[in-house]
């Protein structure tokens, strides 16, 4: 029997019901799943998740919901053989599911990380420094970033079925904010396998993701400011969305990530023999046969120096030779099928659009014909490489993106030229050189950066780690300007920001140091009683201050530290150049130095809750101490970050003062305490 695609609504799995949409094999194109559900009620999804996802999820810290990423990613690698028998009827190679399944994973994973290690176990994550207002002190300003207390609508495209879900959840979970997901119908079986895994490892909350079988009905018209919508796709479909009434009115925060005809220049340096040549007839294959050509990354204009057109074109026809599509359940098949026979027919017809402008330089229609013949309603093509010798006439190169194992040949004139070229393609969510003449790349960053949301560099030397021209990255902006979609997913915690609310808190230091869980500028210190170094993590508030004794640094100080480090830098110990010099009038003690006598003042060095100082940021030395100056420390506690269930991070301003109470040196210590 055909299954039916369920949709996860308000915490259970429903059967489909009208509406329904067959999925067919992209081997045998016979109907695998349907997918659909004509009732459901999306007002009542986007309140579920409102209600009950949007809260549970601000209730949890951000390292709750880091760890809560992992526990996910987790349970999806234990299954991930399940998800890869599904895959295989997408089309996909056992590698390009990799890429799918084990990359989505590994983003949440990724994620999980950076949660973990850059953002505070709070709600609330500060955005910048402090900025002091008027002149008293007594009023300060800080921006803030909360997570907006709507849904995040998430519509995906087909290529992808997990990876493009997952890489939208994981900045959405971790920002604290509920999604609905819809995915490509498509491919939407293997989706909803994933979702079901997710459901049911027990770390959601209730509300916190849902899942949509068919279209999204009416959904938009009841999102409001608070929402967003993210979507990959075609750029008539995105066009349509942020069209949408409803987005336009409500200003619903829109990113959009659609068809990109990225190029591949080949470096003018990089002659047929040389390493980056090889490197570059590689990539070019590889991104034109990985998921059948099937990925919004993959290269679609191939641009070379005119006078290495025939020398290129015969090369990748050589490479392409022994690509032939075939059964993606084989283990050693290389090129699988496109999704189905209509994106087949799709591909087919956007290659003869190019045609009126371009020349067939490489295709194996042998190859074709055999495998339509074994598999005559599947999606297998075999690739097809067009040349067009007229770039600048050949408008269709630049314009028709083919979502398959196709590209064209291009020639450039020169490095001002290639960069023009590249500009035609009105925005891409990457560009790839492949040279190694630096003054060359110089210029097309230059003139072609603002176009590209990505840019791969490739050389000879950093080639063994690149992680190629196709590979979205969960730490790099994914999204391009322009044709690409004008947004970005992922990036790191930029992605995480896009869903949360960017808020500028006014008030007294006192205020918000006690609100933000931060010392601000400004904010009145405590004495704790004891010690600050004393304190385990979780008695250790903002503002709790140690203030030292004065210390005398004399001119033996100076030299004996001097000779004890090798520093023996003119200003420590020549007078006349020392007092030439229009920064520091005479002798100084070293900043070092001043570093070293700052933790003899404050350190208690007894064992306790102090397990280890593991930094200094934002050291500033800001007056030289000369000999016979004295110097004090003030140790206060600005914030702290539960980093395990046995030790917290604490960060500790220290102000270091002379005798005249002027500013020496300032500096942020970092320690790890037990809790």
């Amino acid at each position: 029997m055909t299954r039916a695609v369920e949709s996860f609504v308000e915490g259970r799995w429903l059967a489909g019901h009208g509406g329904l949409r067959p999925i067919r094999s992209a081997i045998t194109g016979t109907v695998i799943a349907e997918a659909g559900h004509d009732g459901l009620d999306f007002s009542a999804m986007r309140r579920f998740a409102r209600m009950q996802g949007g809260p549970a999820l601000r209730r949890m810290t951000f390292h709750e919901r880091a760890r809560m990423l992992k526990t996910l990613a987790d349970a999806l690698l234990a299954q991930k053989e399940s998800l890869y028998d599904l895959s295989a009827h997408t089309g996909a190679t056992r590698a390009d599911s990799w890429i799918d399944i084990e990359g989505g994973a590994g983003t949440f994973l990724a994620y999980a990380s950076k949660g973990r290690r850059e953002l505070p176990n709070a709600t609330l994550l500060l955005d910048g420094a402090p900025e002091p207002i008027g002149r008293g002190g007594g009023f300060v300003a800080q921006h803030i970033l909360s997570p907006r207390q709507g849904v995040s609508v998430q519509i995906n495209a087909y290529n992808f079925p997990v990876w493009g879900m997952l890489e939208k959840l994981a900045q959405t979970l971790l920002a604290g904010v509920p999604a609905i997901v819809k995915p490509a119908t498509a491919t939407a079986q293997v989706a909803e396998a994933a979702m079901r895994i997710l459901a049911a490892s027990g770390a959601l909350p209730a509300g916190s993701v849902q899942f949509v079988s068919g279209d999204i009905g009416d959904l938009l018209d009841h999102l409001d400011g608070q929402d967003s919508v993210l979507f990959t796709g075609s750029a008539e479909t995105a066009a349509r969305l942020w069209a949408h009434p409803t987005i336009a009115r409500e200003a619903v925060r829109f990113n959009a990530e659609r068809d990109s005809l990225n190029a591949c220049i080949l470096g003018p340096d990089a002659a047929p023999g040389t390493i980056e040549h090889d490197l570059f007839l590689a990539e070019v294959v590889k991104e034109m046969t990985v998921k059948a050509g099937q990925k919004c990354t993959a290269i679609r204009r191939i641009l070379v120096p005119a006078g290495w057109m025939d020398a290129v074109a015969d090369s990748l026809a050589g490479r392409l030779k022994g690509l032939v599509p075939s059964d993606p359940r084989a283990s050693d098949c290389r090129l699988g099928a496109l999704v189905n026979a209509s994106q087949r027919d799709s591909v087919r017809a956007a290659v003869g659009r190019l045609t009126g402008a371009a020349e067939i330089c490489w295709h194996d229609p042998q190859a074709q014909a055999r495998v339509d013949a074994h598999f005559p309603a599947g999606g297998f093509m075999a690739p097809v490489l067009l040349r067009t010798d007229q770039p600048w006439s050949a408008r269709e190169a630049h314009e028709v993106e083919p979502f398959g194992p196709v590209a064209t040949i291009m020639p450039y004139r020169d490095v001002e030229d290639a960069a023009a070229l590249a500009r035609e393609g009105k925005g891409s969510l990457v560009m790839s050189v492949f040279t190694n003449d630096r003054d060359a790349t110089a210029q097309l960053l230059e003139d072609a950066a603002a176009y590209h949301g990505r840019i791969l560099i490739q050389d000879r030397h950093g080639a063994r780690d690149s992680t190629g021209h196709g590979s979205p990255l969960p730490s790099l902006v994914h999204g391009g300007p322009g044709r690409a979609g004008g947004g970005e997913e992922m990036g790191g915690l930029r992605g995480v920001v896009h869903h949360m609310q960017r808020s500028a808190v006014q008030g007294s230091p006192a205020m918000l140091s006690g609100l933000l869980g931060q010392q601000m500028p400004g904010a009145p210190v405590s004495d704790p009683g004891v010690h600050p170094f004393r304190l385990r993590f979780g008695e250790i508030e903002p503002g709790a201050s140690f203030l030292s004794d004065l210390r005398i640094v004399t001119l033996a100080d100076i030299e004996h530290f001097a000779h004890f480090t090798g520093d023996t830098f003119y200003a420590h110990m020549d007078e006349e150049a020392a007092r030439a010099s229009p920064i520091f009038g005479g002798r100084v003690a070293h900043g070092y130095l001043i570093l070293s006598f700052a933790a003899g003042l404050f350190v208690d060095p007894a064992p306790g809750p102090v397990l280890a100082n593991y930094g200094l940021e934002n050291l500033r030395f800001v007056k030289p101490l000369k000999p016979g100056d004295s110097m004090r420390a003030r140790l206060t506690a600005h914030s702290k970050s539960l980093r395990s269930e046995t030790m917290g991070e604490v960060r500790w301003s220290v102000l270091v003062s002379n005798q005249a109470d002027e500013t020496v040196a300032s500096y942020e210590l970092l320690t790890m305490n037990s809790v």
